[in-house]
């Protein structure tokens, strides 16, 4: 992920959990026709957004757009090649940990921070099919990565009659309860069983490289504080539908 967006603190957690709203929300009928297909455009986007959802499916495709090798661009203990190793090794061990092992996983090696959406859309496109859920970033996450993803993965699910379901990241971080820049209306929440809650906290801890920091250097600070991470300890989960 870009460092710079979290440079600030961001919105509490408590503003969220304490939010009215959130309560009405609807819940996501969790009715899929098969395994969804889950994009992720950096390794621990799809975890931190909707691997609770996976873990309950028992089931799930994933398309690695990148292999994060950006995340720390100035790092003074890994190279990016060094990084996008350990990311997808992260990723592994995170599919392992939600019970998903054997996932089938799409790398399409897409550079961080430089996303080409034809080449994404034209990747997922053959993966999909009429009412196959799609599950990306949404496409006004604030994030460039995760919004030319989300862009990506709405045009194939057009373009295949597939169900788009977008999930925020970066949008708990900048966006306010109410913000009218939000698709709200669009809303649904996934309550997670306790199983799913714990299968997701091990996977989150699966990114050692962006939770904790790699060296003493600021550059190598983490890029998951725990602040961040309150965001996605949640007993529930939220897409755009």
């Amino acid at each position: 992920m870009v460092k710079p967006i979290v440079v600030a603190e961001g919105t509490d957690e408590r503003e969220w959990t304490s939010w009215p709203a959130v309560k009405a929300w609807p819940a996501l009928d969790l009715d899929p026709p098969g395994p969804p297909l889950v994009v992720a455009p950096h390794p621990d986007d799809e975890i931190l957004g909707v691997a609770g959802l996976m873990a309950m499916l028992g089931a799930a495709d994933l398309v690695a757009v990148t292999d994060g090798e950006a995340s720390h661009p100035d790092s003074t203990v890994h190279s990016r090649s060094e990084l996008a190793a350990i990311r997808r090794a992260e990723t592994t061990e995170a599919l392992d940990r939600l019970g998903l092992g054997a996932s089938r996983v799409h790398r399409l090696g897409q550079p961080d921070g430089g996303i080409d959406a034809k080449a994404v859309t034209d990747a997922l496109v053959p993966l999909l099919a009429p009412g196959r859920w799609c599950l990306a970033t949404w496409r006004g996450d604030g994030h460039p990565d995760h919004e030319i993803v989300g862009r990506a993965a709405a045009r194939a699910c057009e373009v295949t009659g597939a169900r788009l379901l977008e999930y925020p990241i970066w949008t708990w971080h900048w966006a306010h309860p109410g913000d009218p820049s939000v698709p709200w209306r669009r809303a649904r929440v996934v309550d997670l069983t306790p199983a799913a809650i714990a299968a997701k906290a091990a996977a989150i801890a699966a990114f050692e490289s962006q939770i904790a920091p790699l060296g003493p250097a600021e550059a190598d600070a983490a890029i998951l504080p725990p602040h961040v991470l309150a965001r996605f300890a949640r007993p529930f989960e939220v897409v755009f539908a």
